[in-house]
């Protein structure tokens, strides 16, 4: 790692919400969630397809209006769009590749507006890649690389959007790793996920969202005592 940790207290919540409701076309997804990202914490949202996650992590960026409740990004009320929130420090990891295929590596970083070596430096497997156009990469080097573009900004805090989907399990061990270096720098993120078992095994704490609702709570660790009933009761919808 070559980026300095965050200034702060350490401990200071970076993300709240509080009851928030959001959806489409005035119907709401997703009804009074209540979460919480402190500095330096790695915090998973949980959740069968359909639940909602997406559509909280959207509005939690800024992206999608709440129909309720509020959203707090360092002490102040989200607003404007995603592109605010990422001026003021939100870093945002699609669901889909977010990469430009016919870009090089190296340029799929600089349109980041990061620290290109330190992109590199979190993801060396990308150096050798450098040179070579974005879509002739593997879906998890094309996820290395847009995760690497969005921590090469040196953000407050990252929103990863079902990171693991699709990819082989050692790249997602490997993708696990860097958020545990991310946290220890004292970036919060926040990591949507479907697979439980993979995002408990790196997180701190979870929220489990089932029909647009949190339906549990809790350290990661005591959550993984009831991952059998986790997985049948909540996720196998």
């Amino acid at each position: 790692m070559t980026y300095d940790r965050n200034d702060g207290s350490g401990d200071r919540d970076l993300l709240v919400a509080t009851d928030l409701s959001a959806g489409y076309g005035g119907n709401p997804v997703v009804r009074n969630v209540s979460l919480r990202v402190a500095e330096g914490e790695i915090v998973a949202l949980l959740g069968a397809n359909g639940a909602g996650k997406t559509t909280t992590l959207l509005a939690l960026a800024g992206e999608l209006r709440p129909l309720g409740g509020t959203v707090d990004f360092l002490g102040a009320p989200v607003r404007g769009g995603l592109h605010m929130t990422a001026r003021r420090g939100l870093g945002f990891v699609p669901e889909e590749k977010s990469v430009i295929f016919g870009l090089s590596v190296t340029d799929n970083l600089r349109l980041g507006r990061g620290d290109v070596s330190i992109a590199f430096d979190l993801f060396p497997e990308l150096t050798p890649l450098r040179r070579r156009m974005a879509g002739t990469l593997s879906g998890g080097e094309m996820q290395m690389l847009t995760f690497a573009r969005a921590l090469s900004r040196k953000p407050k805090i990252v929103l990863a959007d079902e990171l693991s989907l699709g990819l082989a399990p050692l790249v997602v061990q490997r993708l696990g790793r860097a958020i545990k270096d991310a946290a220890r720098a004292g970036i919060g993120v926040l990591v949507v996920e479907q697979q439980a078992r993979t995002a408990l095994s790196m997180s701190d704490r979870a929220y489990l969202l089932r029909h647009g609702t949190i339906a549990l709570e809790g350290t990661s660790s005591d959550l993984m005592t009831r991952i059998d009933e986790i997985e049948s009761r909540y996720l196998s919808e």
